[in-house]
C-alpha cells in the first residue's frame, strides 16, 4: 500500500474518530436535558423528533457524511447495489439469529416494534402524512445510517490494515467490539450471552459484507433486527 493511501485512510478514521467522541461529550454534558426534551409529549414532537435525529446521526452518520464528501466517495460505492442484496440480507439474519435467540430465552423480549424510538407514539397521533414522513426520518438515521456507520468504518480500516486470513477482518472486528462497549454491559449471565451473540451478529454482519461486497444486509439489520427487538 503507498504512503499516500495509509495517510489518507488515517486520516479519514481520525476525522470520524474526533466528529463521533464530539458529538458523545455533547450528550454526556447534556444527554438528561436532551432526553427530558425529547421525552416531554407537551412539546410539539417535531423538535422533540429532530433533536434525538440531530444526536443519532452525530453519533452514527456525521463522520462517515463529512469522509465521504471530502473524498468525493458515493454512499454506492460502499457496497449499495442489488447484486448479492438479497443474500447479504439472509447471510446477516442468520448472524443475527443467535442474538435474537438469546433476546427470548432470557426474557427481555418485550415486542417487536421496528422504526420505533421514544417520540414515536406521539408521531402517529399527528396524522398520516406527518406520521410517514416522521417515520421515513427514523428509517434514514436509526436504520440506514447506524448501519451503514458499521460498512463504511470498517471498510476504512479494512484498507489501511489488510489481512489475507480468510474469517479474520480488522475492520470487522474493531467495529463488533466498537458496538459492544458503546452499550451498557451486563456481567450477569444472560448479559454476557449477549455480549457475545452481539458480537456474533455485528462481525458476522460486516464479514458477509465484505464477502458479498453488499451493504444492504446490515442496513436491513439496523431497520429490523437490532432496533426492533
Amino acid at each position: 500500500m503507498q504512503k499516500e493511501t495509509k495517510k489518507r485512510l488515517d486520516i479519514d478514521l481520525w476525522i470520524i474518530f474526533l466528529v463521533t467522541i464530539g458529538v458523545y461529550a455533547i450528550y454526556f454534558i447534556c444527554g438528561s436535558n436532551i432526553m427530558s426534551f425529547c421525552k416531554d409529549s407537551s412539546i410539539s414532537v417535531w423538535p422533540r423528533l429532530m433533536a434525538a435525529a440531530g444526536m443519532e446521526f452525530g453519533i452514527a452518520g456525521l463522520g462517515i457524511t463529512i469522509v465521504c464528501l471530502l473524498r468525493k466517495e458515493k454512499f454506492t460505492t460502499f457496497g449499495l447495489k442489488s447484486k448479492n442484496a438479497l443474500k447479504a440480507v439472509l447471510l446477516t439474519v442468520i448472524c443475527f439469529l443467535p442474538y435474537v435467540i438469546s433476546v427470548f430465552l432470557s426474557g427481555e423480549f418485550e415486542g417487536y416494534e421496528p422504526l420505533s424510538i421514544m417520540v414515536t407514539e406521539d408521531l402517529h397521533k399527528t396524522g398520516i402524512l406527518a406520521s410517514i414522513v416522521g417515520t421515513l426520518i427514523i428509517a434514514v438515521v436509526w436504520g440506514f445510517f447506524e448501519g451503514f456507520n458499521y460498512v463504511v468504518i470498517c471498510d476504512k480500516i479494512s484498507k489501511r490494515y489488510p489481512t489475507d486470513k480468510t474469517w479474520l477482518d480488522w475492520g470487522a472486528l474493531v467495529c463488533a467490539v466498537m458496538g459492544i462497549l458503546f452499550h451498557p454491559i451486563n456481567t450477569s449471565f444472560w448479559g454476557l450471552v449477549e455480549l457475545v451473540t452481539t458480537f456474533i451478529a455485528l462481525y458476522g454482519m460486516l464479514i458477509t459484507r465484505k464477502k458479498t461486497d453488499n451493504a444492504w444486509g446490515a442496513i436491513f439489520a439496523f431497520l429490523f433486527i437490532w432496533n426492533a427487538i
